[in-house]
């Protein structure tokens, strides 16, 4: 009997970053198919299941407002792929209307949903024809705040390089309040609490990333005692989380602006997952170039 195959059903908001993912998703290894009518989906996964691509063991999908009157049953196909015994996951990309708007103007691209009409009519339209299958994404990643770049590491970060279908991805983001949460935090850890270099003379102008910063920051007691025990919760829930078949986990960890003590410990956290607990992980920081 053939294994079953994991797969990705990537939707969304246009202007949301499905083009970005998809190719992100590619260059990490996915057989990745735009735009197929869901129709078809249970022919394909016949192909591919009974030997006609052998080759293809993570599929990547994108079904969006393209597919007209055949929309509607995109939840049964899903419904019907997982009952098969295929692991389906749906990622749906979103993005708030004004940056939608934005990103419309300034490729000077029409809405595929109104051509004739105004860039708003079509993103509202498109929102309403989405509804249901937002309500049963699994993943609902917000793009508002992001560039290419970020949101290429996402994605890579959650679904892996090809061989790592079954290993847990970390990613620590250091981000600043002041510039708000991060939209796809599974964990978000409040470290203000911290003795802030941004007071300490000569310390203020350089990012966490700094020796001088991070040996200030990791040298405070408060902070060697919260690395301790946040090392030890992570070590409990990393492999609790594998067990369930989550194939990432983003850790956010906030100070105030997002320049010198999330950095610091980040990159300490980083250090001490991979190297004592043999973690894959990903530091990204959000706002350390931001003033």
């Amino acid at each position: 009997m053939a294994p079953p195959l994991r797969i990705v059903l990537l939707t969304g908001m246009s202007g949301g970053g499905k083009s970005t993912a998809i190719r992100a998703l590619e260059d990490a290894g996915w057989f990745c198919i735009d735009n197929l009518p869901v129709l078809l989906v249970p022919k394909l996964l016949e192909l591919v299941v009974h030997g006609a691509s052998d080759e293809v063991h993570r599929l990547a999908l994108v079904i969006d407002a393209r597919e007209g009157r055949f929309l509607d049953q995109t939840p049964q196909a899903v419904d019907e792929v997982r009952r098969i015994g295929h692991r389906l996951e749906v990622v749906f990309l979103d993005s708030a209307d004004e940056t939608l708007t934005r990103r419309f103007s300034e490729t000077r691209r029409r809405h595929p949903l109104s051509p004739d009409g105004t860039v708003a009519d079509g993103i509202a339209l498109e929102r309403k024809l989405l509804t249901a299958l937002r309500a049963i994404a699994d993943v609902v990643i917000d793009t508002t705040r992001m560039n290419v770049h970020e949101l290429r590491d996402i994605i890579t970060a959650r679904f892996g390089a090809a061989g790592d279908a079954d290993a847990l991805n970390v990613t620590l983001v250091s981000f600043g309040y002041r510039n708000g949460i991060p939209a796809n935090s599974d964990l978000v850890l409040d470290v203000r609490f911290l003795p802030n270099p941004y007071f300490v003379e000569g310390l203020k102008p350089h990012p966490g990333t700094d020796p001088r910063v991070s040996e200030w920051v990791l040298g405070r007691p408060q902070t060697e005692e919260f690395l301790e025990r946040l090392e030890s919760l992570l070590a409990f829930l990393l492999p609790q989380y594998k067990g369930e078949g989550k194939s990432y986990l983003t850790v956010s960890i906030g100070c105030t602006g997002g320049r010198h003590r999330s950095v610091a410990l980040a990159e300490e956290l980083s250090k001490r997952l991979t190297e004592k607990h043999r973690a894959r992980v990903k530091v990204t920081h959000r706002d350390v170039d931001k003033a």
